[in-house]
């Protein structure tokens, strides 16, 4: 994440002036080449050297939230980015499910891993190698991804698919760049505090669960856990493909980030309680909530991923999305630590009459989504001239 901080934005800048594709490449390349140097790590600072250049290098997230909106008319955009974040929420989930399947194979699976293979020196080798892999065909296939930064001084040579496409790209970017009225920096400063709050959820929810009931928590184990994020994502995987855009096109991207947000707060307190539950009604309870807000949270990441895309010109829409990502990114580099301090704080405050332990966590939490929901307002928003009126 440290990585991704330094160098997001000037990946941002270099695809919004050599183009998309060369950036997405290379980002994709890295994944390929620094997972599998992970696995084969043998010294910490060589494990971690690894996890920086690959967050250095692999600059792909802003251009690809660019990439989504130029492939599609306006009024697809929404789908577009619901299916960009719905890609990284799932990946959330399935990420960690390899690791926890496939590390130390010696182990978990003796008759197919020897203690004396490669996987017996490499214990995590098994999974990075998995990553490196699943990346390779994706990286391949890179070689029909049309390039979507469009340069009206279009060589007389190209075929007639690409005057088309080229043309579909300039049409689509005319239609969206005549209601642009806000600046790049507005963008980021809109999209921090929900990023913010995301980030905070994601680290705590785990710790949450997992911890004992004596101390606010579910006393659940890391198969529970990951039971209950492998149903969430299904959940977000149908939400975001059928029901978000429909959602987006009555409402607007604002009104839905307030009505998400406003629903995400008042569920934030329903999850204290679920301690009290006995099984199996903590475990339906849990799913039922984890649910409802991560679909809460991709709603609203999404509508700002909207906005924040339709701001600016598409010669600053890569730069702009790469600043977000700094932002976003900066907050992951530090959140592990803010969260584990926080719960660990929540933790002694098992018996005051304000807010004790876990409950104190959720109302900081509700605070923080409360700061994002004021800034969906004016003047802390600016938003285009199309979403107006929401």
């Amino acid at each position: 994440m440290l990585g991704r901080t330094l160098t997001s934005t000037a990946w941002g800048m270099v695809a919004d002036r050599i183009g998309r594709k060369p950036v997405i490449v290379l980002g994709i390349f890295s994944v390929f080449l620094f997972s599998a140097l992970f696995g084969l790590s043998v010294h910490y600072w060589m494990a971690i050297s690894t996890r920086f250049l690959l967050g250095s290098l692999n600059g792909i997230i802003g251009p690809i939230r660019a990439y989504a909106i130029e492939v599609c008319r306006p009024e697809h955009h929404a789908i577009a980015l619901s299916l960009v974040s719905t890609a990284w929420a799932i990946g959330l989930i399935v990420g960690p499910t390899i690791g926890g399947y496939l590390a130390q194979p010696t182990e978990k699976y003796p008759k197919l891993f020897p203690v004396d293979s490669l996987f017996g020196r490499f214990p995590y080798f098994l999974p990075c190698l998995c990553i490196s892999v699943f990346s390779f065909p994706v990286l391949i296939s890179c070689i029909w991804l049309p390039e979507t930064l469009h340069n009206h001084n279009t060589d007389e040579k190209e075929d007639q698919a690409s005057e088309s496409l080229t043309a579909f790209f300039s049409n689509s970017e005319e239609i969206v760049e005549h209601n642009i009225t806000s600046t790049m920096k507005n963008n980021v400063l809109k999209n921090w505090p929900l990023m913010s709050s995301i980030i905070l959820f994601c680290i705590i929810f785990s710790l949450w669960a997992e911890s004992g009931r004596k101390y606010g928590g579910l006393s659940f184990s890391s198969e529970d856990v990951g039971q209950v994020l492998a149903i969430t994502g299904v959940s977000i995987l149908v939400y975001q493909t059928f029901i978000f855009p429909r959602i987006i096109r009555v409402l607007g991207p604002i009104n839905t980030s307030r009505v998400a947000i406003s629903m995400s707060m008042v569920l934030l307190f329903t999850y204290a309680p679920i301690t009290h539950l006995s099984r199996p009604w903590s475990s339906i309870a849990v799913n039922i909530a984890s649910i409802l807000k991560n679909n809460f949270l991709i709603t609203i990441v999404t509508s700002s991923f909207i906005l924040q895309n339709n701001s600016v010109t598409q010669d600053q829409r890569a730069t702009a999305n790469g600043l977000a990502t700094t932002l976003m990114s900066f907050c992951k580099t530090f959140a592990p630590a803010g969260a584990g301090i926080v719960f660990s704080w929540a933790q002694k405050r098992q018996h005051v009459f304000f807010f004790p332990g876990d409950q104190m966590l959720f109302f900081l939490l509700a605070v923080v989504e409360l700061v994002g929901l004021v800034w969906t307002f004016k003047p802390f928003l600016v938003v285009p001239d199309q979403f107006a009126s929401n």
